[in-house]
């Protein structure tokens, strides 16, 4: 049987890999587009703009909000979302993190 081996790697490695999982669909990309480009919390619009149903919708948000990067309230039909900035943030300054790393490395080359 296989086994885990996420806890083998560092927290930041988990948790930056758990943000990449969660942006690692186009449809949850245009969410975050969507949601970054309001000042203010997000309620049905959503679905009116993105060509999926509402409950594919919903599905992202999901996936968004169990990676912390949006938050929502459901007020019974009523849903309302907005980005987790502080949680967001966090995923930001881990990925460029990153990227200046492989951006200061790019002159090495292997093959």
């Amino acid at each position: 049987m296989a086994q885990n081996k996420k806890a083998d790697f560092s927290e930041i490695d988990q948790e930056m890999a758990n943000f990449a999982k969660a942006l690692s669909h186009p449809a949850r990309v245009a969410i975050i587009k969507i949601l970054a480009a309001q000042s203010s919390c997000i309620c049905g619009e959503i679905v009116e703009v993105l060509p999926l149903a509402q409950s594919t919708v919903s599905q992202h948000l999901k996936e968004l909000q169990l990676a912390g990067l949006v938050k929502g309230t459901i007020d019974g039909n009523k849903s309302c979302y907005c980005i987790n900035w502080e949680t967001m943030q966090q995923a930001i300054q881990q990925f460029n993190g990153l990227l200046n790393t492989l951006n200061d490395r790019k002159t090495f080359s292997c093959c």
